[in-house]
Formats: C-alpha cells, sequence, structure tokens
C-alpha cells in the first residue's frame, strides 16, 4: 500500500498498536499542558503502556519573553537535554498523544521535527482514540528510559519572524489559527494586551480541523476547508496562533496537504510587543 502525506504526519491507533508488537525502538510521549493553566489529574490518568511524561511548557517551550511571546521555541541546550533524557534517537519511531485532539501535542510534533527527528507521529485521535478500540492502558508509570546521546540539528522545519509574517499576508496566505472571538478582537482596558489579528491574515481555526471525535477530518475535507482561503498549494502559506501552539496543528494539517508552511513561533504575544505593529479588528482580514 502507498504512504499519502497522511502517513508521514499521523498513525492511527491499531497501526500504533500493531506498531508496538513489532518493532522495540518506539518511544511514546504523553504531552501534557501546563496544570496552572488547564488542572488535570495527570499523575492519576490512564495511559499508553510506555508513554512518557511531557510537559509542552517546560519540554517544548522556552518561558515567557516579552518580545519572544507566551510560549517561545526552547531553549537549544535544554531541549537537547530534553530529549536526551527521554532516550530519543533518530533511528526510533517517536508518537506523541494528548487527550486534547493533539491541539497540545501537535506543538511537540513540531518542536522535534524542528530539531531534526523525522520519524515523529501524532495518535491521530489521541488517547480516545486508543482507549476507544479496546487497546491496553495503564495506570502505572513507566521506568525512566536509558538516556541516549543524540545531538538535535535545528532549522528542519520552516519559521517565520514578525516581519516575514508581515510580507507573507500581503503576498500570499497567513493564517490565524486562534478561535474567532481572539482573531476578531475589539476594544481592551487600559494596560491590556491588544486584540485583533495581523493586518491581511485569514482566520482559520485549529479546532475545525478535527471531527467531534477529536481525530483530523478525512483529507478531502481539510483541502475543501483550507481551500476556501485560497490554499490549494499556488502560493505561500504560513501559520501563526496566541503563542506558536495551535499553529503547529495547522502547519501539520498542511503537510498532509502536501504544502509546507512556515509558522510564526512567537505569534500574536510576540506581534503584539511591539507597539509600532499594527493590529486589524473584526471578521476580514483587513
Amino acid at each position: 500500500m502507498s504512504l499519502t502525506y497522511r502517513d508521514t504526519v499521523l498513525i492511527t491507533a491499531p497501526a500504533l498498536n500493531n506498531l508496538l508488537k513489532t518493532q522495540h525502538s518506539v518511544s511514546i510521549l504523553a504531552v501534557r499542558s501546563d496544570d496552572s493553566i488547564c488542572p488535570r489529574p495527570y499523575e492519576t490518568a490512564p495511559r499508553i503502556p510506555g508513554a512518557l511524561e511531557t510537559s509542552l511548557a517546560e519540554d517544548f517551550s522556552a518561558p515567557s519573553h516579552p518580545q519572544n511571546g507566551s510560549r517561545p521555541l526552547p531553549d537549544l541546550a535544554e531541549l537537547q537535554k530534553t530529549v536526551r533524557q527521554l532516550g530519543l534517537t533518530r533511528d526510533c519511531t517517536i508518537i506523541v498523544y494528548d487527550h486534547d485532539g493533539n491541539l497540545q501535542a501537535a506543538r511537540a510534533w513540531w518542536v522535534l521535527r524542528w530539531a531534526g527527528f523525522s520519524n515523529v507521529f501524532m495518535l491521530d485521535g489521541g488517547f480516545q482514540a486508543w482507549s476507544e478500540q479496546g487497546f491496553p492502558v495503564t495506570y502505572d508509570r513507566p521506568q525512566p528510559p536509558e538516556h541516549s546521546n543524540e545531538t538535535i540539528l535545528t532549522g528542519q522545519m520552516p519559521v517565520m519572524n514578525a516581519e516575514s509574517a508581515a510580507d507573507l499576508a500581503r503576498t500570499g496566505v497567513l493564517l490565524d489559527s486562534r478561535i474567532n472571538v481572539n482573531y476578531k478582537g475589539g476594544a481592551t482596558p487600559p494596560g491590556a494586551p491588544r486584540r485583533g489579528h495581523i493586518p491581511g491574515a485569514h482566520n482559520r481555526p485549529a479546532p475545525d480541523n478535527l471531527a467531534e471525535s477529536g481525530a483530523f477530518l478525512e483529507t478531502e475535507a481539510l483541502r475543501a476547508l483550507y481551500a476556501a482561503h485560497g490554499v490549494d498549494g499556488t502560493q505561500s502559506v504560513g501559520v501563526y496562533c496566541g503563542a506558536g501552539v495551535s499553529a503547529a496543528h495547522s502547519v501539520a494539517v498542511l503537510m498532509i496537504l502536501g504544502i509546507e508552511a512556515p509558522m510564526y513561533p512567537g505569534s500574536w504575544s510576540a506581534w503584539i510587543s511591539d507597539q509600532e505593529r499594527p493590529v486589524a479588528t473584526g471578521n476580514e482580514p483587513g
């Protein structure tokens, strides 16, 4: 059976179950969001057997920075340390998943790809898809893995900065993957962060990439969703969001469609750090 672009990004629960039976060099990462923002009982939550705990905030982001946004890319030395502590190598297959339709795990997927790991896949449908298939789950945390000696090689996924994002909004298609209320923006109280979007950006919320089950929509449905914004492979396209998290989800969808798209890691939280940068409001690109 020939592989599709979708097969380079996603793995289904049955395919993962088969992989675990036939291949030993598989690393599974459960990607957890910041508990202070979204409290969940992760310590006692069920998991795919062998899945290692990872934190979106601590492992795949740097601390908030006034110019770099609220979820900057991780410090390179810290990322290499994380990779080695997780026992990751370029030869192993890496599976990332979450409990949120991969809206969190996509950031881990993107960062690891950016760092030179090409065999990284998101579990389509996340933990829900795995458990609903009746595959084994556990409440036990795995033993820490043997550390690797892998060296990261960053720059393997394209990125934009504020200037190139603004330019793309004029010359191609810049997508804003936040929910509409954040894209639309409007007046803010004195001293509060500005709300709205980069002028010229189109709103394509990342949650719309998902079916009700939490799995990604079928490829042709995704193609139609993005074609409505002129994203059909004929012109350059890039993505940003609030802090470079949901944007990674949309970058993954574009990869499923065979379209390479840079991400603006600092996204809106970095854009508004410069008071000279313009802000558009309303439902139109502006």
